[in-house]
């Protein structure tokens, strides 16, 4: 038996009934119901339930697009929308609330069955990458050597302080400009440019290392004696995703 909270947001109180009966069927808690837009956004603040089935059409000031635009911006709970409508401009306006899956009245109770425990499933394990991201992120920021990623063409999508500190731009500038722009590195001696390690990567799919004698010209003119080491990320196929 599932313990997650479920709430019905459905003005017809026969249909509503009948969602709870079957829910409560699946082995889910006897979920709670609002009857308007306006109720289901205070019992989500008041009950934070684990999933909302949510009307589109509903009375009141706000309807069901409303109410789950209001949910998504200051909860992070998955919405699934009942509709009896599906003209192009209703899915137009739900599609931008990110719903969790769209269940067309009238419906089959598997059709509803399988629906809810993909959406509780796959919410799960979005909060879980959102975990990892975050330790991830956060264990970058805190290292002591500079770090810097960009994504496949080049374009830089992370660096943390150190690296800021050493290139003189904060991430906010630099995110999506070409790690050439801002990476500016010269031979100390010949004071040629080196080639930029992200190029080889991308080329030989491989960790590559800067040659001796490197130097980093930071945005001030500063130059900065560095040992480098670039790698490419792959995903599962091998396909290279970007380089850090």
């Amino acid at each position: 038996m599932s313990c997650a909270k479920i709430l019905i947001i459905e003005d017809e109180a026969i249909e509503a009934m009948d969602i709870q009966q079957r829910l409560v069927s699946f082995g889910y808690p006897l979920p709670d119901v609002a009857y308007s837009g306006e109720e289901g956004v205070k019992k989500v603040e008041k009950t934070q339930p684990d999933l909302v089935l949510m009307d589109i059409m509903m009375p009141g000031k706000i309807d069901g697009i409303d109410a789950a635009e209001q949910i998504r911006s200051r909860f992070d709970i998955p919405i699934i929308f009942l509709t009896a409508h599906t003209d192009e401009n209703t899915l137009r306006r739900a599609k931008i609330t990110k719903p969790y899956g769209y269940i067309v009245k009238p419906f089959m109770e598997r059709e509803l069955h399988i629906t809810v425990d993909i959406a509780l499933d796959r919410h799960k394990m979005e909060g879980e990458l959102r975990k990892k991201e975050k330790w991830l992120a956060a264990t970058l920021r805190s290292i002591g050597d500079a770090v810097v990623a960009t994504d496949e063409k080049g374009l830089i999508t992370f660096m943390n302080p150190v690296a800021e500190v050493l290139m003189g731009y904060k991430i906010e500038e630099a995110r999506q400009r070409n790690l050439a722009e801002v990476f500016n590195i010269v031979n100390s001696d010949t004071r040629q440019p080196v080639e930029n390690p992200v190029t080889r990567v991308i080329l030989e799919g491989n960790i590559v290392g800067l040659a001796n004698h490197t130097v980093l010209i930071s945005r001030d003119g500063k130059e900065i004696p560095i040992n480098d080491s670039a790698a490419p990320i792959k995903d599962d196929h091998g396909n290279i995703l970007g380089v850090i």
